[in-house]
């Protein structure tokens, strides 16, 4: 058992623990075999194809996906040599993308598009270092949409297909045209899938961007702007760093790979990798090749026994390697599980070593000035990890301790550094720091055990900013804290996609809201950047009929449309003019003042979560002075000249 294991609570209840008797086994025979259609198969399981659905208020959701998939063809030509530019709208929901490669085939458009495993990827030499092998993406996208249009120009020739939800109804024949060559796509998600679904330039931009510094010189227009990178990798630290690097950036290029490094006074490690053009974010072969050989390099050209924790704290780098025939932990390619560069080529780890142990180590002694900078933040990484190591066995013994009877986190079975399991529901896990066994209450007793889990504070956290370190050892809270989320060495080990604060929506509430982003920002600002720090959103007011509660009504989900959740004041007033005089108005505050029952939908299928970002443009320290810090008549004078009374007249 590991330390963070005994973290765990067995609180998960099964049929037989709870003296339930099992259900009988229902028969089983010929009837009960299926075989669905290619796209009822991608409708009812899409999951499998594109990782969660979402509405469109998180990076990851799948309408997202759907854009990539559509984007990793138009970027393959532009790989293979084919077309400077790649055109992208988004409108009303519907998006539309327009290539110059060479061209979907005329003959083949109706089969790349609607028939399972067809490409022209499986061959290597047609697409040798493509992202897009198993021609299944533009297939998913057809039949999660209800309207989906795909049109080839090659060679002065036209040809388009018009479907709906995946069902061909329009086909044109050949024409001639005056078109310059590539593909367009045009499609709309489908609503009933992708339920009350929106696009987020927020979320669309960044991906942009990505092709473009992986593609130097590839022009992408999104809605009418100009995207474009000169510099590749560079540009992409450069516009992703929060804080000024200790030097220039070392960007070093390769047949296949591109690695881009400095360091920056933070905590921790900060990285970008791709394959073939792929944002592969949760890492893989490559990247574990990419640090191990960086550390190694770094520490036998300073011929020091340093530590590899120490080389890497403060480190900000991405790299990006090409490979023939990639091989991916699943179907949204998050995460490459390739040991070798292709059929005949070396080890992905050899490749990069090599590339790596020759390269840097050159730039070290072409720049002994970078490398004076790097020794000496090391050294620094070492003293401050030698100092705290007291510390740090202290708190380590005292969390054992306090394990033995730790109520504080309840668990669940399935997390995101799991070796094994389902990746839909990896990606699914979730924990709940919520404030107090109170606020706890309802979320643990209906959360999902399989991929939910609950840290409960004993009260408010430390104001944990412009204090060292070592508060993460010395204070209880944030030591068991840290250790349940598996991120005292960086967040390679984080145990949970969704790191959710829960707390009540008053001003103490968002007090402790405040407190732990300024703890995740000190400490863990990758955690934020890589967008799994989020902020639960839960209703302030239940609106309902209420002659149809005295007869008898429920909340919660059983409560029909006689009752609404409102988020907002205007929601609220929305749901008010629909009951009319029958409105009945409970103003929720705390999250111990919803029942179980409905707190259920909460945390369910239609969650809302208000996801932390974190820009190079939003001023963290600046931001973090002012409200964290000392300047505390500053902010009193701040607070008294913007107050805004609350009307609750209207709340009954």
């Amino acid at each position: 058992m590991t330390e963070n294991d005994e973290l765990i609570h067995d609180d998960i209840e099964t049929p037989e623990s709870a003296g339930a008797t099992p259900a009988p086994i229902p028969d089983y025979d010929e009837d009960d075999i299926k075989t669905l259609d290619w796209k009822e198969h991608i409708r009812r399981r899409p999951g499998m194809y594109i990782g969660k659905l979402g509405d469109g208020s998180n990076f990851d959701d799948g309408i997202y996906v759907l854009i990539k998939e559509v984007l990793d063809n138009a970027i393959d030509e532009y790989m293979m040599g084919f077309g400077k530019q790649i055109i992208v709208d988004v409108a009303d929901g519907t998006v539309t993308v327009r290539d110059y490669g060479r061209g979907v085939p005329l003959g083949k458009l109706v089969d790349v598009s609607s028939k399972m495993n067809t490409g022209g990827k499986y061959d290597s030499k047609a697409f040798k270092k493509s992202v897009g092998l198993n021609g299944v993406g533009i297939k998913a996208v057809n039949a999660l949409s209800t309207e989906f249009f795909i049109c080839s120009v090659r060679d002065g020739q036209m040809k388009s297909v018009l479907y709906r939800c995946g069902d061909k109804v329009e086909e044109s024949d050949i024409e001639p045209t005056t078109e310059a060559n590539g593909t367009l796509v045009r499609f709309t998600p489908d609503a009933s899938i992708f339920r009350d679904y929106a696009y987020r330039d927020e979320f669309i931009v960044p991906l942009i961007k990505n092709y473009t510094y992986l593609n130097t010189g590839l022009a992408m227009m999104f809605n009418g702007k100009r995207y474009i990178s000169r510099h590749g990798l560079l540009d992409l630290l450069r516009d992703a760093m929060t804080t000024d690097p200790l030097y220039a950036p070392i960007h070093l290029k390769g047949d296949d790979i591109e690695v881009a490094i400095t360091h920056a006074n933070q905590r921790g490690e900060e990285y970008y990798s791709f394959v073939n053009g792929q944002h592969t974010t949760h890492g893989g072969t490559h990247l574990a090749a990419f640090k191990e050989s960086v550390s190694r390099t770094l520490k036998e050209y300073f011929k020091r026994d340093f530590d590899y924790s120490d080389i890497r704290n403060g480190m900000i780098a991405a790299i990006s390697i090409k490979v023939e025939e990639p091989l991916f932990e699943s179907q949204t390619k998050t995460k490459l599980g390739s040991r070798d560069m292709g059929p005949d080529g070396p080890t992905v780890a050899k490749f990069i070593g090599d590339f790596i142990k020759t390269e840097l180590d050159n730039y070290l002694h072409r720049n002994t000035d970078v490398a004076d900078i790097i020794l000496k933040k090391v050294q620094e990484s070492e003293r401050a990890r030698k100092a705290m190591a007291g510390i740090t066995k202290l708190a380590r013994e005292k969390q054992k301790k306090a394990n033995l009877n730790n109520k504080k986190l309840l668990d669940c079975r399935v997390h995101l550094n799991d070796s094994r399991g389902n990746e839909e529901k990896k990606l699914a896990s979730s924990i709940f720091i919520t404030e107090g066994d109170s606020a706890a209450g309802s979320i643990t007793k209906i959360r999902n055990v399989e991929t939910q889990a609950v840290f409960s504070l004993r009260g408010k956290p430390k104001n944990s900013y412009g204090v060292p370190a070592k508060i993460l050892y010395e204070n209880d809270e944030f030591n068991l804290l840290q250790a349940a989320l598996n991120i005292e060495e960086g967040i390679d080990g984080l145990r949970y996609n969704n790191v959710i604060i829960a707390t009540d929506a008053d001003v103490d509430g968002m007090h402790i809201r405040l407190l732990l982003m300024t703890f995740f920002l000190q400490f863990f600002p990758d955690m934020i950047k890589k967008g799994h720090l989020y902020v639960l959103q839960t209703p302030l007011f239940r609106v309902r009929n209420h002659k149809t509660t005295k007869r008898g009504a429920r909340g919660g989900s059983a409560a029909g449309d006689d009752t609404y959740y409102c988020y907002t004041d205007e929601e609220r007033i929305a749901a008010i003019e629909k009951l009319g005089d029958n409105a009945e108005i409970t103003r929720f505050k705390g999250l111990g003042e919803i029942s179980p029952e409905e707190f259920r939908g909460f945390i369910g299928p239609d969650i809302r979560l208000d996801r932390v970002s974190l820009r190079k443009e939003d001023a963290v320290a600046e931001l973090l002075e002012f409200y964290m810090g000392k300047n505390t008549m500053e902010r009193q004078n701040f607070i008294i000249d913007n107050l805004v009374v609350e009307d609750d007249s209207q709340i009954g």
